[in-house]
Formats: C-alpha cells, sequence, structure tokens
C-alpha cells in the first residue's frame, strides 16, 4: 500500500508539469540564438545574417537588409540589455525556442524563434514576438 502512495505521488509530480530536463538540442539552439543577439549588439550583421535559414537568407538577400530590418522591426532583439532562455517546445516536425528580452528600457518582450537544423548546425527560421509578460516578469 505504501509503495502505491509513493508510485502515485512520484507519478503526479512527474505530470504535473514542465520538467527543466534538458532536451540535448537546447544547447546548440541557445548558443545559435545567443551568437546572433551577440552579433547584434556590435552591428556585425554578416555574422548575424549567418545565423539566418536559408529560407530567411533568400527573403533578405544581403546582411545589410536583414540588419536594417531586425534593426527597425525587433530593436528589443538588436540591442537587448538582458536575455533569458525559456522552454524550448516541439510542434511536429518543428521546434521554437522561447527567449525573454529585456529592452533597452528594460521592458520585457518574449520573441519565439522558430529553429532548424541544417548541415551547418542549429539556424534561425524566422522570429515571432509573443504577448508581453505581465509587469514584474
Amino acid at each position: 500500500m505504501m509503495f502505491r502512495l509513493i508510485a502515485a505521488a512520484l507519478l503526479a509530480l512527474t505530470l504535473s508539469g514542465p520538467v527543466h530536463a534538458q532536451d540535448p538540442r537546447s544547447a546548440g539552439i541557445e548558443q545559435t540564438i545567443q551568437g546572433q543577439i551577440d552579433a547584434f549588439l556590435v552591428d556585425d550583421f554578416p555574422k548575424a545574417f549567418g545565423y539566418a535559414s536559408p529560407t530567411i537568407k533568400q527573403l533578405f538577400k544581403t546582411p545589410q537588409r536583414f540588419g536594417s530590418m531586425v534593426r527597425n522591426g525587433y530593436p528589443m532583439v538588436w540591442r537587448p540589455t538582458d536575455v533569458e532562455f525559456l522552454e524550448l517546445r516541439t510542434q511536429g516536425p518543428f521546434l521554437f525556442q522561447k527567449v525573454l528580452v529585456r529592452d533597452a528600457q528594460g521592458a520585457p518582450h518574449v520573441l519565439e524563434y522558430n529553429m532548424i537544423e541544417t548541415d551547418q548546425g542549429w539556424q534561425i527560421d524566422g522570429v515571432q514576438l509573443l504577448a508581453a509578460p505581465p509587469v514584474g516578469a
């Protein structure tokens, strides 16, 4: 009887929410995203463009056009003051990495990076700005 109670409690804990077990793909994905952000911080648009997927490269054609898009459309990514990696989720064959960034004014923004694995390693295939987290996050 006691064994069943302990087993049930352990099962309930396991199923009660996301376990923070590290997905083996997380390290490479986080390195890719952080590498791109680090490149943006020093305006190294060719390096930042190197982290983009072939689809993104085809869409923007040049590192300068890509850099301009990020500077104007995603200023919180171009000049974050803080970066925190949240959960990595899968949806079918797709991988999405949530990232919390704080902009120059300290405002939080949650982004979701669509990641793909290529012969060159992990690459960013798109970024979506999600709803801002509650104040105090």
